[in-house]
């Protein structure tokens, strides 16, 4: 394995008969902004818990940071320069919130000396300075996300992992964490998402990996993943007929939608369905959105 951020190989976490994780083999280089995709139940909080030493894996290897999870010293050691934001967490109402961050910095093993200048920093960085001092039971939802997210960038870590970090925010609030995850990225930090909201991850990641029924099932940068274009045609009178060499196509009524298409095929794709008998009636070219392909994906599999 090489010294990514985070490497697995054939990861795999069975409970009983059921298989929540099948196999997951990726490698995420440092620095990199992560979006690990899927849909409810693909087997991404259990991918985020085995890394985190949360649960065992069944089998598989994986390195976090350059510790083995099957070196049990060097990857309780390596946790402490990993932030984590869990999907479901609280913190107590009558706390303020610099006192929760108090807590915390403690637990991290913070020299005391240092405990206010890191409270401090993480609060500026959340944009949180002027409610420090005010309870939690006072705090929106976004505010209490961003706390959060301070917590978790308490003792400066090399890597930030985030499980649905924006899935109960308004606009506002998602986009307070969108900036908050760039300017993580220009302090050199890698950031690993985890999400369902795909628009979030096409905003800020620099490549993601689509994982379903606990396998990934691709993954790439955004122009890996989106090669080619989608166009829509509006054709009557065509059969069924062959046109799979231009890309994907599917017909729904008199319109027929092929995705992964190169720009410059577009014409071709034109002339063969004429040559066929259709009648072209309207051409409709745009660019595949990440939406796009991902339903595409679950729906091939």
């Amino acid at each position: 394995m090489t010294d990514a951020a985070i490497e697995t190989v054939d990861l795999a976490k069975r409970y009983g008969g059921l298989t929540a994780l099948a196999g997951l083999s990726m490698s995420i280089p440092r620095g990199d902004v992560f979006g690990f995709l899927g849909p409810n139940g693909a087997g991404k909080t259990t991918a985020v818990k085995l890394l985190l030493g949360l649960a065992r894996p069944t089998s598989g290897e994986a390195r976090l940071l350059g510790a083995s999870l099957s070196d049990p010293r060097a990857h309780r050691e390596v946790r402490r320069r990993v932030g984590y934001l869990p999907e479901l967490f609280r913190y107590q109402g009558w706390l303020t919130g610099r006192e929760v961050l108090g807590l915390h910095v403690e637990l991290l093993g913070v020299p005391r000396e240092r405990w206010g200048n890191e409270i401090d920093r993480v609060l500026l960085f959340a944009g949180l300075t002027e409610r420090g001092g005010s309870r939690v039971s006072t705090y929106s939802k976004g505010m209490q996300q961003r706390l959060g997210l301070a917590a978790a960038l308490l003792g400066r870590p090399e890597l930030v992992m985030l499980d649905e970090p924006t899935s109960a925010l308004d606009p506002v609030g998602r986009h307070d964490v969108r900036e908050i995850i760039r300017a993580l990225k220009e302090e050199g930090m890698t950031v690993f998402l985890n999400s369902h909201l795909l628009s979030e991850v096409e905003q800020v990641c620099d490549r993601v990996a689509i994982v379903d029924h606990g396998r990934i099932v691709a993954s790439g940068t955004f122009a890996e993943l989106l090669a080619g274009d989608t166009v829509r045609l509006l054709v009557t009178s065509l059969g069924d007929a062959d046109l799979s060499r231009f890309g994907r196509s599917d017909r729904e009524g008199d319109w027929l939608t092929m995705r992964g298409i190169a720009a410059a095929h577009i014409p071709d794709l034109v002339a063969e369905v004429v040559r066929l008998g259709g009648r072209v009636h309207a051409v409709q070219p745009t660019h595949e959105s990440l939406e796009d392909r991902f339903l595409d994906l679950l729906a091939e599999r």
